[in-house]
């Protein structure tokens, strides 16, 4: 699975590159009947609803052309968590 998350981060991450948002991490987890491929994303000065919507739309096609993962999954597109900036 690992060479498939490497192969999606490759492909998403040039697309992203035009609205300057960085690959946080991919993972591919099972929560109970489930499957999440979970994409963090970060931007500097962080990432609103907005941006994560355009991600998403930006990430999907891509996914759905590359066709690399066999079982059924949820794709999950969020934001890196901001610490207390104190």
């Amino acid at each position: 699975m690992e060479s498939i998350l490497e192969k999606i981060k490759k492909n998403i991450k040039v697309a992203l590159e035009s609205e300057e948002i960085v690959i946080g991490s991919i993972t591919f987890e099972r929560e109970g009947k489930y499957n999440f491929l979970r994409i963090v994303l970060d931007k500097t000065g962080g990432i609103d609803l907005d941006t994560i919507v355009r991600a998403t739309n930006i990430i999907n096609p891509i996914l759905d052309k590359l066709d690399l993962i066999e079982e059924e999954y949820i794709l999950d597109v969020l934001s890196k968590e901001r610490g207390n900036e104190e």
